[in-house]
């Protein structure tokens, strides 16, 4: 809350003839409800690239059919066109979308609520439907580094498999694993200077085992510190399998995995020992 809000509050307190404790208590209320509190500035990317993610609000579906899919593509293409930003790769599973942007002549967010808004507005006016179609501020990461934007580019294909809609990633029709390997840009942009992804595999094959390679790396929609369910654990221990591995390693290797499982999920104890297959006291022990 900034000096200004809390003299707003101080002079509405002093008209008001509130006391002391009830000017006290109004900066609390308003603190914990995160009123007058600005949001956490973004990262921004040393490469103008981020790996985007939109989940439907309270998880529901936004994809109900295949035109669905499409007018997505169609307002992707349009917010690139007026951003002059550039499209890596996507994903659109059923109750959320994975892009990975380029920014362009405008920041990143700018685009990212073009693509909300326009593709929002198409689909409450099909399905009759009304309100927010998506869960409040998009999440997003900055991807600084060749070696790391590798390994969302074959996070964001692997989605479909990861989540069994498919038994095989190229079976899946709404990324943009085809896209590469049919060596056919439709929506991803194909310019060596602003995607190398497009010129990183000599062939096919060397293309499909890439995508077969497991990811050890956090998955970025499983981690949310607040409230992690029962089956965001499991994805997420899916997605890092250093944590399945605990037995035979060093007790100093072992409580310093617990304490970045921790903090990358926010389990509670309980849930880490189901977790884990470790007991309380070993877990309480190694986040002290």
């Amino acid at each position: 809350m900034s000096s200004i809000q809390i003299q707003r509050l101080q002079k509405t307190a002093h008209w008001m003839g509130e006391t002391n404790r009830d000017w006290e208590n109004a900066i609390s209320k308003q603190t914990k409800e995160g009123i007058g509190v600005p949001r956490n500035a973004r990262v921004k990317s040393s490469t103008g690239i981020y790996h985007i993610m939109m989940r439907g609000i309270d998880k529901r579906f936004i994809f109900l059919q295949n035109q669905d899919h499409k007018q997505f593509l169609i307002q992707l293409q349009r917010a690139k066109a007026k951003s002059d930003g550039k499209v890596l790769a996507y994903c659109m599973m059923q109750n959320h979308v994975h892009l990975l942007l380029k920014e362009g002549g405008e920041e990143i967010g700018n685009t990212v609520r073009r693509i909300n808004v326009g593709y929002a507005k198409y689909h409450n006016s099909t399905h009759d439907r009304v309100g927010h179609l998506f869960q409040g501020r998009f999440k997003s990461e900055a991807v600084n580094d060749q070696g790391y934007l590798y390994t969302v580019f074959r996070y964001i294909h692997q989605n479909p498999l990861k989540a069994g809609l498919v038994n095989e990633i190229g079976d899946y029709p709404w990324s943009s694993y085809g896209e590469y390997l049919r060596k056919n840009p439709v929506y991803v942009d194909d310019d060596f200077d602003d995607n190398p992804l497009w010129h990183r595999f000599s062939n096919k094959e060397e293309y499909r085992r890439f995508h077969q390679e497991s990811l050890e790396d956090p998955c970025m929609d499983f981690i949310d510190k607040k409230r992690i369910t029962e089956k965001g654990i499991k994805n997420f221990m899916e997605c890092n399998r250093r944590f399945q591995e605990l037995q035979g390693i060093s007790i100093t290797d072992r409580n310093a995995r617990i304490k970045k499982f921790k903090e990358e999920t926010g389990a509670s104890i309980r849930q880490m020992e189901k977790a884990l297959g470790i007991g309380r006291g070993v877990i309480q022990k190694a986040l002290k």
